[in-house]
């Protein structure tokens, strides 16, 4: 027996949280059908599927419901659960992806020796060939057939009799009736030494639907990997030095901030921090995108789940454990898995209304045909036909074929969905409005009048730097050589960061917030055009200001140009002074622009242009951010961005290029039309298919044929997403 609460973590707001693997999720159906079978328990507060690596997470009010009423539910619902473990997980789809390749070549071998007879029989029926011959024929097929169908169908037989025995229903149902009645037919009628038998119908049917399957497994699994892969630069120990100068080896949950650790030559970073001593060559792609090595000193900031090169450093944490930038875009990688769009939506409804209507189709067809004199057996073909070609597979991959491609085609570009109908509402916008700072700007800037060793003040500037991830922070946290954070924080958004230093306030931020002089703001600017100001002030002392230059991105030019010629309007909506926004917009050629904006005026641009039609995507980083990024029609932040903007965005970008942006869009609009494509796909197949079906045209094997076509069809419409993006690459290189 299973203690399932020793899996319990705990939640926000009071709540607790599981993951667990559940076997036998096929489809979205099956999606649907736990995660409205587990709502109905009390105190279940969200309860999400993920389809590519059958991942259920569950959040509920442990007082009102145990883990073991959660496992228990699932296994009345026909799904047998584990604890959520990535390696264990990958190991259970590979022998799953196995036996649907065995079963695959089974049927497919199988299928081409029993046509192989059909057609004999057929080319015997027309040389008037003898019954005996006939029968012979027909019982070679059946002793194929029925071990093949045993073996083969097993994928199919498990899921539906699963789903049977907790009284309800899934698309594997009809597909196993459909089967099995054709056998029992066939066989019935090799008994009655007729003319017609359909083993190959029933053999050949699980062969299409074996080729669907094990290609929606394995493009699933080709997006799985890219999780487990970012996963596995995840390091679970890290080398801590204590105050007498000893290395010690401890579970990195041990590691705090503040805490000093080594990082030996080739070994992955354990945490974010500020190198202390030591110089190296770090492989910063997971943060940067770029595969050149970067070098870092003193000073210098590294990452979890980054390389370290031939150097040893000595590394002061700022974030270990749970909270580091590698964590967070887990964090997002997962809430993007398991979140859902309207179409999903859409495609789960229609779904679950069809289990009832395939049925009644068939059995309306069966009852029709008979009362219309048909034997009982030519009308059972037909019922046996509108079964098989009605099953709603490709409804069921229509969506989330396109949604798993695109996922992946997403994150090679460095951008992480954090919302699940993203892809839709980037699809439809069409203007684009900047941040300026750490946005369209490098988040790299400078402090232009760097002070001297005893400098106390950029010190404290520098310490109180360190708990803001605002851009211009880090040339602070640089220039000051800060390596330790105050411990009590307060950030004004839009304004600075405040703590006490000796029974006095320390402040940090603009030039307003810290009460400096319009005149000495403007000297300074008038030496310094084009900068940014941030200023620092201690007690009653008169503030520093700190003149710190930034550039623009690397490409932000050349994504700005391609933008405009997509046809986008640009603005730039930024806090910062009229003369470095000015400067900015007028180097990208953006000619609206504001500067010196607040959270409030952001919003109130924001709804201006709501008002006059427009959708609008917000692209920002800042704490300032935060609420516009929210109030967007769809939002966009990079990864740099401070954890609340990261949280109110709709998805976030990797690297020190702007370039993604562009590569989002287009990867949506893409996406989009895959996905209304393969809804019409789907909607047009049925109705011509079962029109044609229910009149008697089709045969079990055209059915299965046609059937298995459309699911191939709607993924091989998803895949063109990949091969699409795979030959851009390939042209660019």
């Amino acid at each position: 027996m299973r203690d399932w609460d020793a899996f319990v973590t705990p939640a926000e707001d009071g709540a607790v949280h599981m993951d667990l693997a559940v076997e036998g999720i096929t489809c979205a159906a099956c999606m649907g059908e736990i995660e409205r079978g587990l709502s109905r328990l009390p105190g279940i507060r969200k309860a999400r599927v993920n389809l590519t690596n059958q991942r259920l997470a569950v959040d509920w009010v442990r007082e009102e419901t145990g883990a073991d009423d959660i496992v228990a539910a699932l296994s009345r619902l026909g799904y047998k659960a584990h604890p959520f473990d990535p390696a264990s997980q990958r190991e259970r789809q590979d022998k799953h992806g196995k036996e649907l390749l065995r079963a695959l070549a089974v049927a497919g071998f199988a299928g081409m020796n029993i046509m192989l007879l059909s057609i004999s029989v057929w080319a015997g029926n027309a040389t008037d060939i003898t019954p005996e011959t006939r029968d012979f024929f027909h019982w070679i097929s059946a002793l194929i057939a029925l071990p093949t169908i045993a073996y083969s169908g097993r994928p199919f037989f498990r899921s539906a009799i699963g789903a049977l025995k907790a009284g309800r229903m899934n698309m594997d149902v009809p597909i196993m009736i459909g089967v099995l009645l054709a056998v029992i037919l066939s066989v019935v009628q090799t008994m009655q030494h007729q003319h017609e038998a359909y083993f190959e119908s029933a053999v050949m049917l699980l062969f299409f639907l074996l080729v669907g399957r094990y290609l929606d497994h394995n493009m699933r699994g080709k997006t799985r990997s890219f999780a487990e892969n970012i996963a596995a630069l995840k390091a679970e120990v890290a080398a801590r030095i204590g105050a007498d100068g000893t290395v010690r080896e401890v579970p990195l949950s041990k590691v705090q901030p503040g805490d000093l650790v080594l990082v030996t030559a080739g070994e992955r970073v354990p945490v974010d921090g500020v190198v202390e001593e030591g110089v190296s060559e770090i492989d910063q792609s997971l943060v940067t995108g770029e595969s050149v090595l970067a070098t870092v000193r003193k000073g210098g900031e590294v990452y979890a789940g980054t390389l370290n090169g031939e150097g040893a450093l000595k590394v002061r944490v700022r974030a270990a454990s749970g909270a580091t930038l590698l964590d967070e875009v887990n964090r997002l990688l997962e809430a993007a898995a398991q979140a859902k769009s309207a179409y999903v939506r859409l495609a789960d409804r229609a779904a679950r209304l069809y289990a009832p209507l395939v049925h009644g189709a068939a059995a309306l067809t069966f009852i029709g045909w008979w009362l219309a004199g048909f034997g009982w057996q030519p009308s059972l073909v037909i019922a046996i036909s509108v079964l098989i070609i009605t099953c709603p597979c490709a409804l069921g991959l229509a969506v989330p074929a396109v949604q798993v491609v695109a996922s992946g085609q997403l994150f090679r570009s460095g951008v992480l969905l954090n919302a699940g109908d993203a892809i839709e509402r980037l699809a439809d916008a069409d203007t684009i409005v900047f941040d300026k700072t750490g946005t369209l700007t490098s988040a790299e800037p400078r402090l232009l009048e760097p002070g001297k060793e005893e400098d106390s003040l950029l010190h404290l500037a520098g310490r109180l730097a360190l708990s803001s991830r605002h851009p211009l922070s880090l040339a602070l946290v640089r220039a000051g050589g800060a390596l330790v954070p105050f411990d009590h924080v307060t950030e004004m958004a839009g304004a600075g960061v405040e703590t006490r230093v000796g029974g006095e306030p320390l402040r940090l931020g603009s030039p307003a917030f810290c009460g400096a002089d319009d005149d000495e703001v403007c000297k300074v600017l008038t030496q310094h055009p084009g900068v940014s100001l941030l200023a620092v002030r201690l007690g009653d002392n008169p503030p520093r200001l700190l003149p710190i230059s930034q550039k623009l991105r690397s490409d932000a030019i050349e994504t700005v140009t391609a933008l405009k010629a997509l046809g986008y309007s640009l603005e730039i909506l930024s806090g910062d002074r009229q003369d470095a926004v000015r400067a900015a917009a007028e180097d990208l050629g953006i000619e609206s622009w504001q500067a010196e904006v607040r959270p409030a005026d952001k919003i109130a641009r924001l709804n201006e242009l709501k008002a006059s039609g427009r959708k609008v995507l917000m692209v920002g980083d800042g704490l300032n951010d935060a609420p516009a990024l929210a109030g967007a029609y769809v939002s966009l932040s990079p990864v740099t961005a401070v954890h609340l903007s990261q949280t109110a965005a709709d998805a976030v970008f990797l690297g020190d290029r702007l370039a993604p942006v562009a590569d989002t869009l287009r990867i949506s609009k893409k996406a989009r039309r895959a996905i209304e494509q393969n809804l019409w796909i789907s909607a047009l197949y049925n109705v011509i298919a079962v029109p044609v079906a229910v009149a008697g045209f089709v045969t079990p094997l055209m059915a299965a044929v046609a059937m298995s076509a459309s699911s191939i069809v709607v993924t091989a419409n998803a895949l063109r997403l990949r091969w699409g993006e795979g030959l851009r690459e390939g042209r660019e290189e």
